[in-house]
């Protein structure tokens, strides 16, 4: 049971490696024109699995998001961080929907949490096919049914589309250079080479470079008809600080080029042990130079010299389904040998029921990945 909750010093939110829980993010979302709130709060019985050989006071970061101009939403990026058993998660999150929302806007539709626990029909051995490729979860009434179980209210709900990945791989850090080599996959390991023989190398940009950076990312937008943001948001990335925070980050871009042509780039942050590859942008031009497969290689080496003990490559198909838009991310990324991890997505605690409806009825008609 949640016995406190109050608003805390968003410098204050306790160190994790999940980087949309930091203090980092807050301030980056803040630079952007968003409204966070840190709440801290602490049971009186310790559920955890994620946090067990930590105290039972834990925090969230919760991001107000605009609709329009009568209603907005409280975001929760992979959050709460705190992981509960997996019998009491509805509860848990409806207790602790339940002491927050005194500390939302009045015109705040729902609490949506975008959770990053481990989907429960990822450790059932029946969702998984004869080849071992998860099958994915149950409609979502199954979903529903089993999230709201225990539960007073029954008000937790699916939402149709995830804003960030479900789905990603999560490579080791901990064996050494040439052992993590080893575990890639043999095309993976051989294109990493082959790009060195090319002489593709490796550089940190700076915010003077940023254009670099947008012109990739322009290409690749226009090539995979995705949401272009404008590049105030990646300035914002690259500078946003919170060195003096609990919860800081280090966010470098990283360009992979030839002869000064810069063929493939990417935001890696780093928080706690935890790296993560955060956006990336890749060229149409001279793509049998294997750039992308030299800077993730450079990227997991920075992390490993950081003392990381993972890397995130956030977001991927769930499994090799050849008509998943990110089929072919999940080709790509899984060869660098890592594990799939699937998380269970957003979920809503809706407040203003008649409005929520609306809001998730017209939200069938958009969906994407905004991070």
């Amino acid at each position: 049971m949640i016995v406190k909750t109050f608003k805390k010093d968003k410098n204050k939110l306790f160190p994790t490696p999940i980087p949309q829980q930091t203090a980092y993010w807050s301030n980056l979302k803040q630079k952007l024109g968003n409204t966070p709130i840190a709440i801290e709060f602490n049971t009186d019985k310790d559920y955890s699995i994620l946090n067990s050989d930590n105290s039972k006071i834990n925090d969230i970061l919760i991001i107000l998001q605009h609709i329009d101009n009568n209603y907005l939403y409280a975001y929760v990026p992979y959050g709460p961080v705190y992981e509960p058993y997996d019998e009491v998660q509805g509860k848990f999150l409806e207790e602790l929907s339940e002491c927050i929302r005194s500390y939302l806007p009045s015109n705040c539709l729902t609490i949506r949490y975008d959770l990053c626990w481990e989907s429960p029909w990822a450790k059932d051995s029946d969702c998984f096919d004869h080849n071992g490729f998860w099958k994915g979860e149950p409609n979502i009434d199954s979903m529903e049914l089993r999230l709201n179980f225990n539960t007073v209210k029954w008000n937790l709900r699916k939402s149709y589309f995830n804003i960030l990945p479900s789905n990603t791989v999560l490579v080791n850090l901990l064996p050494s250079e040439n052992d993590i080599l080893m575990n890639m996959k043999p095309k993976t390991r051989y294109n990493i080479r082959l790009a060195g023989r090319k002489n593709v190398i490796v550089k940190t940009l700076g915010i003077a470079e940023i254009d670099i950076w947008y012109e990739l990312y322009k290409e690749t937008a226009i090539r995979n008809n995705i949401y272009l943001n404008d590049i105030n948001y990646f300035k914002a990335v690259l500078t946003a600080r919170a060195n003096d925070s609990l919860s800081p980050a280090e966010v470098l871009l990283l360009v992979a080029e030839v002869n000064n042509t810069p063929l493939s780039a990417m935001f890696l942050i780093i928080t706690g042990n935890r790296g993560s590859y955060l956006y990336g942008a890749s060229s149409n031009l001279n793509r049998n130079y294997m750039a992308s497969y030299a800077l993730q290689w450079e990227a997991i080496r920075i992390c490993k010299q950081r003392a990381c003990i993972e890397y995130d490559m956030f977001g991927v198909a769930p499994n090799p389904d050849p008509s998943h838009p990110m089929y072919g991310l999940y080709k790509f990324k899984t060869g660098f040998g890592g594990d799939i991890f699937h998380r269970m997505g957003c979920w809503d605690y809706p407040i203003l029921h008649e409005e929520y409806e609306i809001f998730r009825a017209q939200e069938i008609c958009s969906k994407g990945f905004h991070v």
